[in-house]
C-alpha cells in the first residue's frame, strides 16, 4: 500500500469526551474530526471496534465482526425521535478524564432498551426495509451475534463453556429451541448492531467530507469467550470441551521479563488454509466496510508465532511456530478482488528477515515508534535516520507509556542504562537537558522524518503524563479508560499543529 505523506491522531473513540461518560459516535466525534480538518491532519486512528468484556480491553472482544454498543450516541437516538429529550435529563455527572464502564452500562442499557422499544412501534415501520437489508447482508455473523449475547445474558455472563453442554455444543436442536425462547433478546441485539452501523457509517461519511480517513485496528486474535470461537470451535486449538489447548503471546521483550500470555486461543491455520481463509477474509471485508485503511497487529504471528501451553503460567515456555505467511496474503487479495491491499502492519517485537520479506513482498508499511530509538545504536530501526519512506512513525502507541511519562520515568533511579535513555533522546534532538516539552520535540521529529505517515497519539500531543496512559500490557486491571477533556483542544494547539503539519509537507 502507498501512503501519501500525511498525518494523523491516535484516538480511540472510548476517549472522546461527552455527557454519556464514554466517547460516542455523535457530535463529539464530529467535533473532533472538525479539530483534525482544521489542522491539517488526514488520518483518524482508531483501537478495535468490537464490543469488550471483563478488563473492557478491545484486543479482547466478544466479537471480530461486531461494533461496541456502549458508544452508539443517545443525542443521535432523540434527534431521531427513537428517545425524547427528557430520558437524558437525570444522566449522572460521570468522570470527565476516566470511563467508569459500570456505572455508563447502568445508564445506557435501559435507555437503549427504550429505543428499541420505540423503533419497533409504528412510526418506525417506514425504516424496515432499510433494518431488514441489514439483517440480511450481515447475517453471516449477526445471527450468531445475538444469539450468542442473548445466551450469555441468560447464564449471567458466564463465558459459554460453562453453558449447558447442548448449547454449548451448539447442537441444532438446542440452539433452535434458545433461539425460540429468546426471540426478542436476540432482536434488540441485532438492532443494537443495526444503529453501530447506521451511526458509524455517517461518521465515516462526514471525516471523508472533511478529508479525513479512518484506520481501524484489527487484532490477529479473537478471545476465547468470543462468538467466533463458539461459533467456529474448528478453527481453533480446543479441547473437546471448547477449552483452549494452545494459546497466544510473545516471548520476554521490552514489556515484560516473562513474556506476555495474552491467553487468546491458537488458530488451526491448517483449517482456515481448507476454505481459502474465508473466515479471515469476511473479517477483513467487514473491517474495510467500516475504515479505509486497516491496521493488521502483531504482523509477525502471521509469518511465525509464539505458541504457549495453555496450561503454562507464563509466556516462557513457549516456542515459534511458523504461520500461514504469503498464502494467506494471496488468499486475501483474491477474496477482497484487491492487489494493493490496504494495510498498515504492526511488525514489532522480535522482527525476523523472514517477517521484513513478507511485509515487503505485499508492499505494506510498517511502524516505527521514537520511543523505542534511544538505545545507543546509530543503526537502531526506530531512529529517523534509518526510515525507510514506506512506514507509519508514532511518537509511542497505546501499549507505550505516554511521551512525557516516559520520559520522566527515564529519570528515575532504575539503573544506568534507563537513565542513558533519555541521554541519548537529547543528544539525539539536540537539546542540553530537558525543557519540559519533549512530547513537542518528539512530535516535530516525526512529521519531519522521512515516513510516508506519521501518527501522534493526542495524549502526545497535549503533553499528558502517565495519568492518561490508555494500556499497561500485562496489567489486567484499570486500563483503556482515558478521556480527554474538550476544553483541552485549544484554538492554540490546532494552530500549532496546523503550522507543523504544512511546515513538514504533510497538509493538503
Amino acid at each position: 500500500m502507498k501512503l501519501p505523506r500525511a498525518s494523523g491522531i491516535l484516538l480511540h473513540v472510548t476517549s472522546l469526551p461527552g455527557r454519556g461518560g464514554i466517547g460516542a459516535l455523535g457530535p463529539e466525534a464530529r467535533r473532533f474530526v472538525d479539530f483534525l480538518a482544521a489542522s491539517g491532519q488526514r488520518y483518524w486512528q482508531i483501537l478495535p471496534l468490537g464490543p469488550t468484556g471483563w478488563g473492557h480491553s478491545p484486543y479482547q472482544s466478544l466479537s471480530a465482526f461486531a461494533g461496541n454498543p456502549l458508544w452508539l450516541s443517545l443525542e443521535v437516538l432523540v434527534e431521531e425521535g427513537l428517545l425524547a429529550p427528557s430520558d437524558l435529563a437525570d444522566a449522572p455527572a460521570f468522570p470527565q478524564d476516566r470511563v467508569d464502564y459500570e456505572r455508563v452500562s447502568a445508564f445506557k442499557e435501559p435507555l437503549l432498551r427504550r429505543s428499541f422499544e420505540r423503533f419497533r412501534s409504528g412510526p418506525f415501520r417506514a425504516r424496515s426495509k432499510e433494518w431488514e437489508a441489514f439483517r440480511e447482508g450481515q447475517r453471516a455473523w449477526l445471527a450468531d451475534w445475538g444469539l450468542f449475547v442473548a445466551l450469555k445474558g441468560l447464564h449471567g455472563g458466564a463465558a459459554w463453556t460453562w453453558w449447558e453442554g447442548e448449547v454449548a455444543r451448539r447442537l441444532p436442536a438446542a440452539l433452535g429451541s434458545a433461539r425460540r425462547r429468546l426471540a426478542d433478546e436476540i432482536l434488540y441485539h441485532e438492532y443494537l448492531q443495526y444503529q453501530f452501523f447506521r451511526q458509524w457509517q455517517a461518521l465515516k461519511a462526514y471525516a471523508g467530507s472533511r478529508g479525513i480517513s479512518m484506520v481501524g485496528d484489527v487484532p490477529i486474535y479473537v478471545a476465547h469467550d468470543s462468538v467466533d470461537v463458539w461459533s467456529h470451535p474448528g478453527l481453533f486449538s480446543l479441547d473437546e470441551r471448547g477449552s483452549p489447548t494452545l494459546v497466544a503471546g510473545v516471548p520476554p521483550d521490552y514489556f515484560s521479563s516473562t513474556g506476555q500470555r495474552w491467553g487468546n486461543p491458537l488458530y488451526r491455520w491448517d483449517a482456515l488454509a481448507s476454505s481459502g481463509y474465508a473466515w479471515w477474509v469476511e473479517r477483513l471485508r467487514t473491517a474495510l466496510a467500516l475504515v479505509d485503511v486497516v491496521v493488521l497487529d502483531h504482523f509477525r504471528g502471521f509469518e511465525a508465532y509464539w505458541e504457549v501451553p495453555a496450561t503454562a503460567p507464563t509466556a516462557v515456555e513457549g516456542r515459534w511456530v511458523k504461520g500461514p505467511g504469503a498464502r494467506f496474503f494471496e488468499a486475501v487479495q483474491n477474496g477482497l478482488g484487491v492487489k494493493d491491499l490496504p494495510f498498515i502492519v504492526e511488525d514489532l517485537g522480535v522482527i525476523t528477515p523472514e517477517v521484513e520479506a513478507l511485509r515487503d513482498r505485499f508492499g505494506l508499511p510498517g511502524m516505527r515508534v521514537l520511543q523505542f530509538a534511544f538505545d545507543g545504536d546509530p543503526q537502531n530501526s526506530h531512529l529517523p535516520h534509518n526510515y525507510p519512506r514506506s512506514c507509519v512513525v508514532y511518537t509511542g502507541t497505546h501499549n507505550n507509556d505516554t511521551t512525557a511519562g516516559w520520559f520522566s520515568g527515564l529519570s528515575l533511579p532504575r539503573g544506568k542504562g534507563v537513565q542513558e535513555t533519555g541521554q541519548h533522546a537529547l543528544r539525539y534532538l539536540g537539546l542540553e537537558a530537558s525543557d519540559g516539552r519533549i512530547h513537542q520535540h518528539l512530535a516535530r521529529l516525526a512529521l519531519a522524518s522521512v515516513a510516508d505517515l506519521a501518527m501522534i497519539p493526542l495524549q502526545d500531543l497535549l503533553g499528558l503524563g502517565s495519568e492518561a496512559r490508555m494500556n499497561r500490557p500485562g496489567v489486567a486491571e484499570g486500563n483503556w479508560g482515558w478521556r480527554y477533556r474538550p476544553e483541552l483542544l485549544t484554538a492554540g494547539l490546532k494552530e500549532r499543529l496546523r503550522q507543523l503539519t504544512y511546515l513538514y509537507g504533510r497538509g493538503l
